[in-house]
């Protein structure tokens, strides 16, 4: 039974799934959207958002929480200045998560898109574009 279980384990020690949960996030901050597995996603999903939830009141405190959390300045910096002043009315639900229809090469998992549910105007640009040709 399940009980009280909370928490995704996904075959890794608690070492490397902290580890893989920074690394992850700051991916997601740096580039806005990341391919990765159901799972992962599904994991990674609550990290970011409390991390962009702390970034939308953009005091000392709170900056400090957030890099004792990733551990990545760059990341930080760019969520305080840039996704924290886009979020700030938006009460919740800052990423989705969009299921892709091929599955991973390597061992056929179910892969999906993890992205910020508003984009910047440069990548919206970038994406119509790309339609475009």
């Amino acid at each position: 039974m399940r009980h009280r279980v909370a928490g995704y384990k996904l075959g890794r020690t608690t070492s490397h799934r902290i580890a893989m949960m920074r690394n992850m996030t700051a991916s997601l901050i740096e580039h806005e959207r990341i391919i990765t597995t159901v799972q992962k996603a599904k994991a990674v999903k609550p990290f970011v958002e409390k991390l962009v939830t702390l970034s939308k009141e953009p005091t000392l405190h709170h900056r400090r929480q957030a890099i004792a959390t990733l551990r990545n300045k760059d990341a930080v910096a760019k969520l305080f200045s840039v996704l924290g002043p886009r979020f700030k009315e938006r009460p919740g639900g800052y990423c989705r998560i969009l299921k892709l229809s091929k599955p991973r090469l390597g061992d056929n998992g179910q892969r999906a898109i993890l992205e910020f549910v508003e984009r910047t105007v440069v990548e919206e640009e970038a994406t119509a574009e790309a339609a475009a040709e």
